[in-house]
């Protein structure tokens, strides 16, 4: 049976899809994000191994918690799709014990590799960096090509999705960038709602323990404010819009 590499797990998660959710950081990330929160899964050989059962079982404790709210698990990261065949195992066995499960992913993979774990994916939550491709670049150190051609590929799949956009002041949150993730997500069928994730420096220390620089020091957090002000763009294109960190979502 193949062993996965964890990083930690929530317990009783709240924002990282419907209902109450345990939620499950793999280790590793292709993606090198100046604003990660998480530095500290991008290195793939961390963290603590598990079998895929292993991993159930060990959270299927809380599941009281989910059963009362329609909640389940979420496989994030780091990047969840790094360790294919264990979250095909982890998937396989939730869903043959009738737990939800939610996949959190940047949407930067190769979907022959990943296809056969949408068989047992009930939603996607897909982190859309930045429309302006050089600009993606710049701050992730990746292409969007991939993502877009993930989020089509769920659409024929009818798999539903959750857009998720972290907005950083005065580098994410431009008209520009705005409106083509808005026009994309207006473009398919099978966008449930678009979450914006109001940037905030909580990560910082995660990065100084490591002796890293952490380039965005001087960006300030995202207001409500701000958060309207995109909103107001992306409703433009008819797509259900939340402020990931609000009560009551």
């Amino acid at each position: 049976m193949t062993k996965g590499r964890i990083h930690s797990i929530e317990t009783f998660g709240t924002v990282d899809g419907p209902g109450i959710r345990c939620v499950i950081f793999f280790q590793g990330c292709p993606l090198r994000c100046k604003y990660c929160h998480n530095r500290d899964t991008w290195d793939p050989k961390g963290g603590t191994e598990y079998t895929a059962e292993e991993l159930i079982n060990n959270v299927s404790r809380y599941s009281s918690y989910w059963n009362s709210s329609g909640g389940g698990i979420t496989a994030s990261g780091g990047e969840p799709t790094l360790q294919p065949e264990f979250l095909y195992e982890l998937f396989k066995i939730a869903k043959e014990r009738n737990i939800h499960t939610c996949l959190d992913t940047s949407g930067f993979v190769d979907i022959e590799k990943i296809d056969k774990v949408l068989d047992y994916t009930d939603l996607v939550l897909l982190d859309f960096k930045d429309m302006i491709e050089e600009d993606a670049i710049a701050l992730t150190g990746v292409s969007m090509e991939k993502t877009l051609k993930f989020a089509k590929h769920l659409e024929k799949r009818n798999i539903p999705i959750w857009f998720r956009h972290v907005l950083v002041p005065g580098i994410t949150d431009n008209e520009e960038n705005l409106s083509k993730i808005g026009e994309f997500a207006a473009s398919l069928n099978n966008i449930d709602r678009l979450e914006l994730l109001p940037y905030h420096t909580l990560g910082k220390h995660k990065w100084e323990e490591l002796g890293l620089k952490y380039d965005l020091k001087d960006i300030k957090d995202a207001t409500d404010e701000d958060v309207a002000k995109a909103a107001e763009i992306l409703g433009r294109y008819g797509v259900k819009v939340f402020n990931a960190n609000a009560k009551g979502n």
